[in-house]
């Protein structure tokens, strides 16, 4: 994103009152700018082509179209926007609190999952937004709960090699693109943010500077250069 350029958002929801409250809360940030609303599924491939988005707001259960109720196959959708657009950011807010469906979207490549009874996080969503623009990653307190025992349940307290080997590129060429640093490790865009974001939940961070940081105190990735000695 170039700097001083709004971040463009794009949100999908079936329900006109909910998007109107989404727009409200992201009116009050003049960093930020709605270019398109939609209540179908079918609606999002072309709106997206048609309107550049940095952050994407996905709600789960959205019709297919006026003329399909079933559900938009937003499993599906999502890896296959991360490939069109790899610097794109999706932020869901569901109503759901599974942590199948959570773990599924997060694996997908989504860069945080809220939940619509959370209101404290939907009063704040600006500066949500803003952080996820920035490459970090939200979820609401139950969602990062149910993450995290399943990130625990898979791979235990410590990091996996993978997001051990995600944070030293991370640290090592801190201004590159997530599209970049996925190239070097040879994985797809989707699979390089969730690297990030699993290791972003075990370290208990939200955003990329402030997981290096934590990783090299804790000494688990390259650490702090210690102090030069003194010349006397």
């Amino acid at each position: 994103m170039q700097p001083n350029r709004k971040i463009n958002v794009a949100i999908l929801d079936d329900h006109q009152s909910i998007v109107d409250g989404y727009v409200h809360r992201l009116s009050q940030s003049p960093l930020i700018e709605v270019v398109a609303t939609l209540n179908f599924g079918d609606q999002l491939e072309p709106a997206l082509a048609k309107f550049p988005t940095d952050v994407l707001l996905l709600d789960i259960s959205v019709p297919v179209s006026a003329k399909n109720s079933n559900d938009y196959p937003i499993l599906y959708v999502i890896p296959k926007l991360m490939q069109l657009y790899p610097h794109m950011n999706i932020l869901v807010i569901s109503m759901f609190a599974e942590r199948g469906l959570i773990r599924g979207i997060m694996d997908a490549g989504a860069n945080g999952y809220i939940l619509k009874d959370d209101r404290s996080t939907l009063v704040d969503l600006a500066n949500v937004v803003l952080t996820i623009a920035g490459g970090g990653i939200h979820l609401s307190q139950k969602a990062h709960q149910l993450f995290l025992s399943d990130q625990l349940n898979r791979t235990g307290n410590t990091l996996s090699l993978r997001q051990l080997e995600a944070l030293s590129l991370c640290a090592a060429f801190p201004d590159a693109l997530t599209t970049e640093l996925s190239k070097e490790m040879a994985v797809a865009n989707s699979t390089f943010r969730n690297l990030l974001s699993g290791a972003y939940i075990k370290l208990n961070v939200r955003t990329r500077t402030a997981a290096i940081s934590k990783a090299r105190s804790l000494g688990i990735i390259t650490p702090f250069a210690p102090p030069t000695p003194s010349a006397d």
